[in-house]
């Protein structure tokens, strides 16, 4: 077995690797690069993102989504 490292130049290509790896041709795994996000990363990436509520709007907004598919 040998370990070889591809760029992806069309999202097409992905579809036919994994074609591939039902095969059992090839085994895909996930990249490595992606493995070594840091806290501060996620930090960066989510900041913001949230607002500060009280308890009781939270429980409100929960109450009314919870309604919403009944």
């Amino acid at each position: 077995m040998r370990t070889i490292t591809l760029d992806i130049l069309d999202d097409n290509a992905i579809n036919l690797l994994k074609d591939l790896e039902l095969l059992k041709i090839i085994r895909l795994r996930k990249d490595s690069v992606s493995e070594n996000v840091t806290a501060d990363d996620l930090v960066k990436k989510y900041k913001g993102s949230m607002v500060a509520q009280s308890k009781d709007e939270i429980d409100n907004q929960l109450e009314n989504l919870r309604t919403e598919w009944e």
